[in-house]
């Protein structure tokens, strides 16, 4: 497919029924699309028990033993609860993305004609993938995008983690809410401002200076994935009418 007015196609992960989720470009403001991929089943999964590589101090800042699965839950977690509170669409919520996924005549009206089994995971999904790619443009303008840490670009092995992490979840046949209890501590039928900032000051005060690429939290970036979750959404709070992008800058 010949690249859009706002940049390539992106294609995402096919899911478990044999769907991909495919950002396009409707005009404005950018929406999500599905393209019917065929069925892909044979992949092995290693999301829940199979290796995972360690990660490497001097390049990451991580400790070097595979991150619990408890860890990676958190983090997609608080990714999911972030994606949802930045949507805009018909159904506004903080607006720091373009996209109408979850909301029950936009983007959950299709999902559940298209994927009846997993639509709530694929809603979400879909979501998160609009929040990423916000998260990367905005790092895109930093001289040097790859020492960024952020809630969304934690490093290669732990973004590949939390990702099959999530298309084991999404296979499982459990819902969100079920898989993910820390999810209903924040998203609710009903939108309600409040309730997120709660949730976001819930997990800590963070010390950030503001910079041209967003909020840079102060001090040396945490040893554990735990502490960096917490500090990079603790960094949310005051909220904001653009989305701040808070991150840690790696040292060289």
């Amino acid at each position: 497919m010949s690249p859009t007015d706002d940049g390539p196609v992106r294609h995402g992960p096919r899911s478990s029924e044999g769907v991909e989720i495919t950002r396009v470009s409707l005009g404005s403001p950018k929406y999500y699309a599905l393209r019917s991929m065929g069925a892909h089943r044979g992949a092995t999964t290693t999301a829940e028990t199979g290796p995972v590589s360690p990660m490497a101090e001097d390049a990451t800042g991580f400790s070097q033993d595979p991150q619990p699965i408890s860890e990676v839950d958190f983090l997609l977690t608080a990714q999911l609860v972030v994606a949802w509170a930045g949507e805009g669409g018909e159904e506004p919520r903080l607006g720091w993305w373009r996209s109408d996924l979850v909301s029950e005549f936009g983007g959950e009206d299709l999902f559940r004609r298209l994927l009846p089994g997993t639509w709530r995971w694929a809603t979400l999904q879909g979501v998160r993938a609009a929040a990423m790619r916000r998260d990367h443009e905005i790092r895109a303008h930093d001289h040097d995008p790859d020492r960024l840490v952020t809630l969304f670009n934690l490093g290669f092995e732990i973004d590949e983690r939390v990702e099959e992490r999530l298309q084991h979840l999404k296979r499982s046949g459990q819902e969100p809410m079920a898989a993910l209890p820390g999810l209903s501590d924040a998203i609710a039928p009903t939108w309600e401002q409040t309730r997120f900032a709660d949730w976001v000051s819930g997990h800590g005060e963070t010390e950030f200076a503001p910079s041209p690429v967003g909020r840079r939290i102060k001090g040396p970036l945490p040893k554990t994935l735990d502490l960096v979750v917490r500090r990079l959404v603790g960094a949310l709070y005051p909220l904001s009418e653009d989305y701040p992008s808070p991150h840690f800058r790696r040292e060289s």
